[in-house]
């Protein structure tokens, strides 16, 4: 049997079970079990426990459920109120500015936790009623949070950037500093939507009214004075210093990312503890069920899919792609465009930690002969990754939002996160003809 078959004859496995609803952890690590014993042999089952646990016995990995549980400790506590409210007081005076200033409280959050979903939700829980109780429309609220909610996994610290570069074996902090600048280019992206899907439906209010009585001004600007604007900032200042602080000891080179992560999650809790006084020990005790939970589904991922990746490995299933693709005489940006295409039908089914530790061995050797740099891939990836979570039938961020707002309908959250889409896919055009956009600030912090 050709490397191809077997290829095929595993992914077909996989798919039948994940179809049948079995968990992607377990799916993983069924099919690899089946894999080795099929096309290595029985003498070889020895190699699948020694390689679940040689595959998390790696001092990076402690990075992730840190930062998991940073991002609960924020998740619990009204930073995210703080957080809106300050990007409220400095962008009301333009016109949207209240969905604008859930963006870039998402932007900062994400700065927090590294998760998408707890991006959405905190956020989520704060800007919606806010925003509808001033006028704006299902659409553009439910969407701004959305939308919003995905920079979670694209601003460091990301947990899919964690991930990607442990599978592909590339530094960790140059993959954060390569997300920063695409994060906040995207986050800007987001806000001009926004002015121009808040301008569409105020013309659309005045047209439908024909101008026969007054029109009430959907996302209505507001004014705040200067000395309210800067006393706000007071609130924020100690989780920009935070986020400032942790990253500023990784990419000086101060601290490993478990090391920073660590100093991270330590002083996110003491910040919350005295800044809110809100923490119980029954709250605590339920952050370290909520990590420990999440973190565990992540690592049981991780394991699987690694031991199916270097199964496949073995069988020269990824080498032989890679090779055949080398060989073909066709444009490399083609290539890119049919894996991006790949990736985004995925991600309508599968979450980004499973995509990333599942496709990332076979794809790496194709890149890397195809001579596309890897960290500017592994943010291309990401962003590719944000799609899916606000694509049907299993984008996370729109379930998150219903569940916030059960009240709108699901048919509104889509369709006000549908442009969104199209804007992270053009920003993958956009990154692909200025890739130095996401590998300058690599290139200048990191020798590589």
């Amino acid at each position: 049997m050709s490397s191809f078959t077997t290829g095929i004859f595993i992914v077909v496995v996989l798919l039948a079970l994940l179809a049948i609803g079995m968990p992607i952890a377990f799916a993983l690590g069924l099919t690899a079990l089946l894999a080795v014993l099929l096309f290595l042999g029985p003498a070889q089952l020895d190699f699948f426990g020694d390689f679940v646990f040689n595959s998390l016995n790696n001092f990076t990995l402690l990075a992730i459920p840190l930062f998991i549980f940073m991002g609960a400790v924020f998740g619990g506590s009204k930073a995210s109120e703080d957080l809106f409210e300050a990007g409220h007081v400095w962008l009301s005076r333009i016109r949207g500015g209240l969905a604008m200033s859930s963006v870039v409280a998402s932007a900062l959050f994400a700065a927090l936790c590294g998760s998408s979903a707890a991006t959405a939700a905190a956020i989520g829980r704060v800007a919606i009623p806010e925003m509808r109780k001033r006028g704006y429309s299902n659409r553009v609220s439910t969407g701004a949070v959305v939308a919003g909610g995905t920079l979670g996994i694209l601003i460091p610290p990301s947990v899919t950037l964690i991930l990607y570069g442990i599978a592909t074996e590339q530094s960790i902090g140059q993959l954060f500093m390569g997300g920063v600048v695409p994060g906040i280019l995207i986050t800007l992206f987001f806000c001009v939507w926004i002015s121009i899907a808040v301008l569409l439906e105020r013309r659309g209010v005045v047209a439908a009214r024909s101008g026969t009585q007054e029109v009430e001004d959907i996302a209505e600007v507001e004014s705040f004075p200067w000395k309210e604007r800067f006393k706000i900032l007071l609130k924020v200042v100690p989780f920009i210093a935070l986020i400032a602080g942790v990253l500023g000891a990784l990419y000086l080179g101060f601290a490993t990312p478990s090391e920073a992560a660590a100093v991270g999650a330590f002083l996110a809790l003491v910040l919350v503890v005295v800044m809110y006084r809100s923490m119980t020990w029954k709250r605590f005790s339920s952050i370290l069920l909520e990590s420990t939970g999440e973190s565990t589904m992540v690592m049981m991922i991780v394991a699987f899919s690694a031991v199916l990746g270097t199964v496949m490995s073995f069988l020269a299933i990824p080498q032989d792609l890679a090779l055949l693709i080398a060989e073909l005489e066709i444009n490399r940006w083609w290539v890119m465009l049919i894996i991006n295409l790949f990736l985004l039908v995925l991600g309508f089914f599968l979450p980004p930690v499973s995509i990333i530790l599942m496709v990332t061995p076979v794809l790496f050797p194709i890149i890397t002969a195809l001579q596309f740099d890897p960290i500017w891939f592994g943010v291309i990836m990401t962003i590719n990754m944000e799609m899916g979570l606000i694509t049907p039938p299993v984008g996370l961020n729109l379930y998150v939002v219903k569940g916030i707002a059960p009240d709108i309908p699901l048919s509104e959250i889509l369709i006000g996160s549908m442009p969104y889409v199209v804007i992270l896919g053009l920003s993958i055009v956009f990154f692909s003809f200025f890739p130095g956009l996401i590998t300058w600030l690599p290139e200048l912090l990191f020798t590589r």
